[in-house]
């Protein structure tokens, strides 16, 4: 057990008329948990249900999108470039607000508070014509007065359904790209009649949308926004201007509390900060509104959040008064039962956050049909009424010997331990994490060995054997006696062998340079036919050490499988490490004086001289000869292969497909 004494952190606090059981909060986030679009489904309960059950004190689940103000001959805007700009809002329908009223039920059950946050999330509407994102090509239309009377009496209707359904506080979303940011931002808002003007002036747009929604619903409910510290845009308003227009909102007295966030959701930094970021890396926000609001009387409450995935943190900010409330979004998808851990002295079982921010990533940009809720870490996410329905402890015990210990070795014995199966997991090298291990020595993945340490955890309190260094062949786990083995041996490095040149001694794997079982010269070229974080990890390893490095990537651009909250701080990482990028090339020759390229789409060739030394990041090749041997010797009656052992992917994918298997077994 480890003591920590959590003397603020899991204190009640009152917000306006709503009691709050603790400091810790789910801010609102859309991980599109419900799988009936449009509804709020049993998925969507379950899965922001367990984090109430959990210990969560603050449910902000998912974002309320509001309707609007189209000429009814007008079709709807929707996707990823232009956001949610339709007719209809899904709180328009009734049984919206009974699948609410169920959600709230859930949450208050477990003791905590529900919180719904009103957004018109889409960059179709702007007070003037400058694009909402900064990234986008086009202008959205401008909105007239009765334009304006709509969009301000949605937040009122969009409340009323709220406070029916029983919620006991409403946020307005004041931040990123909605439509209360861009009345706010002087970048975006450059009216010069009643809705314009200097920061105590653009406030106008979001101070008439609290004064309707008190109108409607009240004082009952307790009353927010949430907005942004400063901007990160060019001409943007920066913390000061921030602060002044808070105090103004803050002074005409319809707030409780404000929820403060940084970044914005195209470039870098980002408001999901990844791991390259520090935790609470922008917590000066939350101080100086403390300091600010501290005149106000009564002060509304000061909610921050930005990268905290650690209760202990957690409890630093609320004793140093950076805020009142911390929010905890990413912490709670990776581990549901966070809070409850915390507060019962068991922290080396709470499965923290590594940062990949995959969860959001993913939620924004799908990438598989039908789309479910993904962590890389917590392969409940998204199957959470299947674990409920199939996990259960085992009728007959087995012996289950695993072979690997990277992220799927560890959950298939996890899992398996868990149901209450003897394990023996052996690992060849001197630690489990496998690939984590490699991953976690890039700049900026240092979080992701808190996976590999909460693997060790686990398999030590669950009793599993886990027999390090040690190399499995047939005849080895045969002499175990196993009843089920689990093949979870990963995968190697892929080499382009029918490439000219590709064995010279100065060609070497990323992956060998990252464990430091090769070296470079000082010039390096990363031959780059991967799309993911791989090939950025490496560069900037290399560049640490002094390196030159430049990238030939076949793709239009390095990462490009790296979604929008993400890959802006990786391309600022490379821009900042002096790595020089160039795209749509393949790797056509190798020669001891140069590299010889051809372009990825048409038949153009290039050659490029000077460098030192050639390093490959080329993918991976799976590693299953175990498995296809213990398949042909037949006389072990469950075999499995497990990760990337099966198809090197993801972690998310091999953590998934491990647990997956301890279910079954």
């Amino acid at each position: 057990m480890s003591k920590v004494n959590f003397e603020h952190l899991f204190t009640p606090l009152q917000v306006g008329p709503m009691r709050v059981p603790n400091r810790i909060c789910e801010t609102t986030n859309t991980i599109n948990s419900s799988m009936m679009p449009g509804r709020l489904d049993k998925h969507f309960i379950e899965h922001h249900g367990a984090k109430a059950r959990g210990g969560t004190g603050w449910i902000g689940s998912e974002t309320w999108l509001l309707n609007s103000p189209f000429p009814p001959e007008t079709p709807d805007e929707i996707g990823l470039s232009v956001g949610f700009a339709s007719h209809f809002g899904a709180y328009q329908d009734p049984a919206f607000g009974e699948d609410m009223a169920k959600f709230c039920d859930e949450v208050h059950c477990s003791g905590s508070v529900a919180v719904v946050q009103l957004t018109h999330l889409n960059s179709v509407w702007a007070p003037s014509p400058v694009p909402v994102l900064g990234v986008q090509d086009y202008t959205p239309h401008v909105l007239g007065e009765q334009e304006i009377e709509f969009c301000l009496n949605t937040y009122a209707d969009g409340a009323e359904v709220a406070k029916n359904s029983g919620v006991d506080a409403i946020e307005i979303h004041c931040a990123h790209e909605t439509l209360a940011y861009s009345f706010l931002s002087p970048v975006t808002n450059r009216r010069t009649d009643q809705w314009g003007g200097g920061p105590e002036q653009r406030v106008r747009f979001v101070l008439e949308a609290l004064k309707r929604i008190r109108r409607r619903v009240g004082d009952s409910i307790a009353l927010g926004i949430r907005i942004a510290g400063t901007e990160f845009r060019k001409d943007g308003y920066d913390n000061m201007e921030m602060r002044e227009m808070l105090y103004a909102i803050a002074e005409a007295g319809l707030l409780d509390f404000v929820d403060i966030d940084a970044g914005h959701c195209w470039g870098a930094p980002s408001y999901v900060p990844n791991s390259y970021y520090a935790h609470a890396q922008f917590r000066e926000f939350g101080q100086a509104a403390m300091a600010d609001l501290a005149e106000i009387s009564p002060r509304p409450a000061v909610l921050f959040s930005g990268r905290i995935n650690d209760p202990v943190l957690a409890e630093e900010l609320i004793r140093d008064g950076v805020c009142d409330l911390v929010g905890m979004v990413r912490a709670g998808i990776a581990d549901p039962e966070f809070a409850n851990k915390a507060r019962e002295g068991r922290l080396s079982e709470i499965r923290r956050c590594i940062g990949c921010t995959r969860c959001i990533d993913e939620a924004s940009e799908p990438k598989t049909f039908p789309y479910t809720p993904t962590c890389s870490i917590n392969p409940v996410i998204g199957k959470e009424l299947l674990w409920e329905e199939q996990y259960k402890l085992a009728d007959t015990p087995k012996h289950v010997v695993v072979v690997g210990g990277g992220i799927a070795g560890c959950e298939a014995a996890r899992v398996a331990a868990m149901r209450g199966h003897k394990v023996t997991l052996l690992e060849q090298g001197k630690r489990l994490g496998g690939q984590l291990l490699i991953a976690a020595k890039a700049p900026g993945r240092d979080d992701f060995e808190d996976q590999a340490y909460f693997e060790e955890n686990e398999m030590a309190r669950l009793g599993v054997d886990v027999q390090l260094q040690t190399t499995a062949d047939i005849d080895a786990i045969n002499a175990l006696s196993p009843d089920a083995v689990v093949i979870a041996t990963g995968s190697t490095p892929r080499v382009p062998n029918d490439t000219p040149g590709i064995d010279l001694p100065h060609v070497v794997q990323g992956w060998d340079v990252m464990q430091g079982k090769a070296t470079t010269g000082d010039r390096v070229a990363i031959i780059s036919m991967e799309d993911y974080y791989e090939t950025p990890c490496v560069a900037e390893y290399l560049t640490e050490q002094g390196k030159q490095v430049e990238v030939f990537s076949k793709s239009v651009h390095l990462g490009s499988d790296i979604a929008r909250y993400s890959i802006g701080m990786v391309l600022k990482h490379m821009e900042q490490c002096g790595v020089k990028m160039h795209p749509n090339l393949m790797l056509n020759e190798v020669k001891a004086d140069s590299v010889e390229l051809v372009s990825s789409w048409g038949d153009a060739s290039y050659s490029k001289e000077g460098f030192d030394s050639i390093v490959l990041v080329c993918g991976s090749v799976p590693q299953h000869d175990l498995y296809d041997q213990l398949k042909a010797q037949g006389n072990i009656e469950q075999v499995y292969v497990a990760g990337s052992a099966w198809l090197p992917r993801h972690l998310a994918e091999a953590s998934s497909h491990g647990a997956s298997i301890g279910l079954v077994i």
